[in-house]
């Protein structure tokens, strides 16, 4: 995990950094893939998809109601086939970075709770195949750990977030989801949702949400057990373009690591709250939304208000010819603008730092360790999130330091 900061004269100096989001479950629609469909390729792949996914995602996404679609076992590999469709639309298919719609070192992919899939395969770690085949393992495992106790999840939207938490703790709910933007989810039983609907906290108003069941809490202990005893037969690649954990907004490191994340996900809760903060710390100047499209380009509008940061979801085909003028957009800007004089990699955590064996004047390409911090209750690993020169080690072997505190100086390089 990393956090780095670009900086010239220790200043932050900014990119064109495009961001793509990858909603979850919730942002389906009854009929939402029949606009789509005039795409070429379109009913093949979606049919193809349903194949691996063992559902009929055609007719689901086309003349399926809303109670239909609702269907946890469906719904998950839905939403990540559309997704993951109009990526290879955009141009944007995993593997190598040179198959995406922009450079890798110029682009942060984050999903939102079963989105993380769709991220995990647009950042080249899952092959389309993979990322749907375990997206409809995931979904079918939920649905049936839902149905082992009734309960279910509401919207808290507004209110101070320490009241918030509170009153959630009080009814003996989780915080399952901390979107940003005044928006966090609680979960639990619905005797508990219905105290805290009828005793909200000030200034703060309580949303019913239309799912199965309490995703993201530990009531969904025996769909990530299923999931561990799955993905041992999975060879994830290693990350070919920045991609954001809901586990905490960090960037991760390695397939593996992305892998095991998304397993421990399942009972953990998603914090998208910090994947909007690293984006912006990142000096993201564009957002795209993949389909179904707008419940993430809303709260991310909501928290960069005023940013200047565009914001586009891809809410029908007509959509596609703005998304690819903003990504030819980001990429000029990316292109034009002056490359720092050099960079800071900083902790991420508090804690111990042990630097890599690597000398100065080393060139290392995107993904080289720097070293590992050890804290209290962790241990993260840092790397280089470009290819670069290792300029200045500015800390030894044991020394303390704080989040954000800077580890190494590295010049970038521009890949040829």
């Amino acid at each position: 995990m990393l956090l780095c900061a670009p900086r010239s004269d220790d200043h932050w100096h900014g990119e064109g950094v495009l961001a793509v989001l990858a909603p979850g479950q919730g942002a389906q629609k009854p009929g939402m893939l029949t606009d789509w469909l005039e795409l070429p390729g379109a009913e093949s792949f979606f049919r193809w998809a349903g194949a691996i996914a063992d559902a009929d995602l055609l007719t689901l996404g086309t003349t399926g109601d809303a109670e239909a679609i609702k269907d946890t076992a469906v719904t998950q590999p839905l939403v990540v086939a559309m997704s993951l469709f109009i990526a290879r639309e955009l141009g944007g298919l995993p593997g190598p970075v040179s198959h995406t719609p922009h450079a890798g070192r110029d682009v942060v992919i984050a999903g939102h709770s079963v989105g993380e899939l769709t991220a995990a395969a647009l950042a080249g770690v899952l092959s389309v195949e993979a990322a749907i085949a375990l997206t409809a393992v995931r979904g079918r495992a939920m649905a049936a750990a839902c149905a082992q106790t009734p309960t279910g999840m509401s919207a808290v939207l507004g209110g101070e977030p320490d009241e918030v938490l509170a009153a959630i703790e009080k009814h003996g709910l989780t915080p399952a989801n901390m979107n940003g933007a005044g928006q966090i989810v609680a979960a639990g039983s619905l005797d508990g949702l219905e105290a805290l609907k009828a005793d909200p906290p000030a200034k703060a108003r309580i949303m019913p949400l239309s799912v199965a069941g309490a995703f993201h809490t530990d009531y969904m202990a025996s769909a990530r057990e299923e999931l561990e005893g799955l993905v041992g037969g999975l060879r994830p690649a290693q990350p070919s373009r920045l991609l954001l954990s809901n586990a905490d907004g960090h960037a991760v490191d390695t397939g593996a690591e992305a892998l095991s994340r998304l397993v421990s996900q399942v009972t953990s809760p998603v914090r998208f709250d910090a994947c909007l903060a690293t984006m912006r710390e990142l000096g993201v100047t564009a957002v795209l939304e993949l389909p179904p499209a707008g419940a993430l380009a809303g709260l991310a509008k909501r928290e960069w208000k005023g940013a200047g940061i565009e914001i586009l979801a891809l809410t029908s085909p007509a959509d596609l010819d703005r998304a690819r003028a903003l990504i030819d957009a980001e990429r000029g800007r990316a292109e034009a603008e002056h490359l720092p004089d050099w960079r800071v990699v900083v902790s991420p955590v508090r804690g111990t730092v042990s630097p890599a064996e690597v000398a100065e004047g080393t060139r290392l390409p995107a993904g080289s360790p720097l070293g590992r911090i050890r804290s209290r209750r962790e241990e993260v690993n840092v790397s280089a999130a470009y290819d670069g020169v290792l300029a200045e080690w500015l800390v030894h072997d044991g020394d303390l330091v704080d989040a954000g505190d800077p580890i190494a100086r590295l010049y970038p390089e521009v890949s040829a």
